[in-house]
This record gives C-alpha cells, structure tokens and sequence, in this order.
C-alpha cells in the first residue's frame, strides 16, 4: 500500500514539478495576485512592495549561506569522510541503507541544518557505492527527509533568535517577548524532545518501505560516484610553504577557541547563548582544524561555495514575496499573512491554537522558506494571539517553527544542496518527500493537540 502511495506520488511530482526557480517564480505571481485584495492595494503599490523588500534580507541570507558553506567544507573534511565511509559500511542491503542514511540526517540535521543537508548526502552517496540494488532518488530522498527536523533542534532559527532576546525581537513580537526564552523551553523541552524521537524512529521504517520494486528500482553506476582525489604538492616557496602551515590554522583555532570559552562563561549557559553567529564560527574553527593546512580549506570553502548558488539567486524573491505578504497602506495594517494568520487564529482555543499555528506556518513556508522571514512574518500576529488565548510564548514560536521546516518536505528550495551534490532534479525526490510531509505532519499535530491539551 505503503509503495503504491509513493509511486503514484513521485509520478504526480514529476510531471508538475518545476525547477526551484520557476516555482519561486510561480510564488511571486501567486502572492501578486492575492496581495491586492488582502492589502487593498493597487498592482503598482504591490509592486512597490515587491522591490522594496528584494534586499531586506542581504544579512541574514548572508547567514543561512554561511552556515551551508561552512557545514560543507566541515562535512568535506578528510577525517568526516572517513567516519562516513565506516558507518556507510553497516549498511547490508539497501533497506539497512535507507534506514541509515535517515537516521544519520536527521540527527545531523538537528544538531545543524546546513550540516545535516550535506552529510545526509555525502553518507547516501557512500552507500550507493557499497550496496547494490538501493534505489539512488530514495536515498537521496531519505538523506532530504532528515531536514524536517531542523527548525526544531540546536541551529533553529528562531529559537536560537528568542533565547538572546534584544530590541528588535521585542518589536517582532509586538512587545509579548521583553526576555529571553531559554532552549530548555523551545528545544530541549520534554514535548519538543518527544515529538522529534518519534519521528526519528518512525520515518526511517516508512523510507524503507517506499522502496520500489526491483524492476522499477533507479540504480547508479559506482564508478560515477567517485571523488577526485585531492594531491597535495610539496611546498617549494615562501607563498607555498605558508599556505600549508598548519601551525596558522592552530594560530587561528587557538584564539577561536579562547573567543568561545570566554562568550560562553560570560553567558552562563553554552546551550541558552548559541546564535547563528556563533554555531558559523564553531563550524568554521572545526573545518580549519580537521583540513590542517590553510590552503586545504580555502579549497573546501571554494567547491562547497557552489552549492550556495540557490540561495544566493532566490533569496532576493523571496525577500520580494515576502514584502508581498507583509506589505499594506500606510492608512493600514491588512496584509495577506496577516489574512493567513488571523484567520487561523480566530478559529483558536487554548488546546487547538499551536496546530493552527503550525498549519499556518506551513502555508507561508511555501511563499517564505527561510525561519528568518517566517519569524518576520507571523511573530507580529501569532504572539500577541498567544497571550490572549494562554498559550506560551515558547510554544507558539515552536509553532512557527514545527510549521516552518514541514513543509519543506514540498518546497524544493531547501533540497538545492543535497541535489547539487547527489546531480539530481527536485522532481526526482520530492515524490518521497510527500508522504515524509504525511507522516511527519499527523505525528506533530497529535503532539501539538497534547500539548495544548496539557496547557503548555
């Protein structure tokens, strides 16, 4: 049954399915039309809104970049590569395969979403060269999958915005969130922690079942697989031999490290201090310590550079779509997410508001993939709601974020990486991706309705 499913839905995908950029292209006239009569505005106003918001989020695209590059090149490491090799190795068949690879992204995920996406990958292209039979898009699939996780572990956005709480969040949140919100309340919390061991034990049983038949199965030839191999050259002059210092990569790291330990001291907390700041500066002290020598990783950084092709062109649009979402009158406050959300949250009582919420948030996810300008969008409106029904703070902004990394599962902007990496289409995985969205999607509305139940 469970195979059937997932057929007719990779079917279904590849045949509507475009390039990532034709569909961010599609958002943009989707939200123009429904902007005007949201917004009351006229076309040429919400054209106003689209080019005025294309570079609001240079900084923070910046960031996301970063935290993909610097994921990368750590990821890319020799000593990583080995540890993938040696865990690629217990795979025995390809269900063993898919199983592992889930297990092994999602986890990674967690802890690190830009990691999570290139590890995920690496690893399932370590398995298609040691077992045959494995259906490569499934597994590449299933090294995507883990990424529905992401929002609610260590690099999430928006907890990690909430847990150092400045000006600018207080204004975000129309003033319901004057202080900080630990990660024991978002996620560390007990219900979070839950939800997310269910779905780490359930989805990687599901991925295996999508397998197809072996006369249906899509195999890659090992050999295509194979990485060139680095050779390093013996340093003859000055320029050479200090581009091969280790003892400059020690320098760096060194002072990195000492940087760290007083923040974190003088923070009181590692867990309640990371931002995305600084999980990008402990990546990039790991990934110059594990390349050794400089050059090694200036050469990383450059090869995983181009995985942030995507985010470098279609950021812009969807800072612009999300200008579309938020624009409205100067005379006025009426926006199409702000139509989005108030509808979701007039329909709410203190059991049911953190499922519309996270239903909500997975709607704008599709026009607003990023948790910087999910959080831009729906804080404004679902935080001030939250105090009205009793609802927490923290659990509200997890709402956001649960509905913010779910429907990643159908929107291909996040699978660019791991595609890049894999040489495949959106179209060619995010059939499987689907009934991951299902799957995740039912745990995480019984977990919410629990919560509120419980009156978190």
């Amino acid at each position: 049954m469970l195979k059937k499913i997932s057929d007719t839905c990779v079917k279904i995908v590849q045949n509507l399915l475009p390039d990532a950029f034709i569909f961010c292209i599609i958002l943009t006239i989707v939200v123009f039309i429904f902007a005007m009569p949201a917004a009351h505005a006229t076309p040429l106003q919400v054209i106003n809104f689209w080019g005025s918001n294309v570079w609001s989020l240079l900084a923070f695209s910046m960031q996301m970049a970063l935290v993909l590059v610097l994921g990368t090149a750590m990821a890319n490491a020799p000593a990583v590569k080995r540890l993938l090799a040696k865990i690629a190795g217990a795979a025995k068949s390809p269900s063993s395969g898919i199983v592992l690879v889930t297990v092994v992204a999602t986890i990674a995920s967690w802890l690190n979403w830009g990691f999570g996406l290139v590890v995920g990958a690496l690893l399932a292209k370590e398995i298609a060269r040691k077992v045959q039979g494995v259906d490569y898009r499934l597994l590449i699939a299933s090294a995507y999958s883990g990424f529905v996780l992401w929002h609610a572990g260590l690099s999430g956005s928006i907890p990690l915005q909430i847990a150092s709480v400045n000006e600018t969040v207080t204004q975000q949140t129309a003033g319901v969130i004057t202080e900080s919100i630990p990660l024991t309340e978002t996620v560390l919390a007990p219900w979070n922690l839950i939800v997310c061991l269910v779905i780490l034990i359930l989805m990687p049983l599901v991925n295996a079942k999508m397998h197809p038949a072996p006369q249906d199965t899509v195999t890659i030839d090992p050999k295509l697989l194979v990485d060139d191999e680095v050779v390093d050259m013996k340093a003859t002059t000055i320029a050479e031999k200090l581009e091969n210092s280790r003892i400059l990569s020690l320098f760096i790291v060194v002072v990195g490290v000492i940087y760290l330990v007083q923040y974190f001291i003088s923070s009181g907390s590692v867990l309640n201090s990371l931002s995305l700041n600084i999980v990008n500066l402990i990546f990039l002290l790991i990934g110059v310590l594990l390349h050794g020598k400089p050059i090694n990783y200036v050469r990383a950084i450059s090869a995983a550079a181009k995985g942030a092709g995507g985010i470098i062109l279609q950021f812009p649009f969807y800072a612009g779509i999300m200008g579309m979402m938020t624009g409205h009158l100067p005379d006025s406050t009426a926006s199409l997410a702000g139509v989005i959300s108030n509808f979701f949250v007039s329909i709410s009582n203190q059991v049911t508001f953190p499922v519309w919420t996270f239903l909500s948030a997975g709607i704008v996810n599709f026009f607003v993939p990023s948790g910087g300008g999910q959080w831009a969008v729906q804080a404004p409106i679902v935080l001030p709601a939250s105090v009205e029904v009793g609802v927490s703070p923290a659990l509200a902004c997890m709402g956001i974020a649960w509905g913010d990394q779910w429907t990643n599962m159908l929107q291909p902007f996040w699978a660019l990486p791991a595609l890049g990496i894999a040489g495949l289409g959106a179209r060619d995985i995010m059939g499987y991706c689907v009934v991951d969205l299902i799957l995740t999607g039912i745990v995480a509305i019984v977990g919410f309705i629990v919560v509120g139940m419980m009156g978190f």
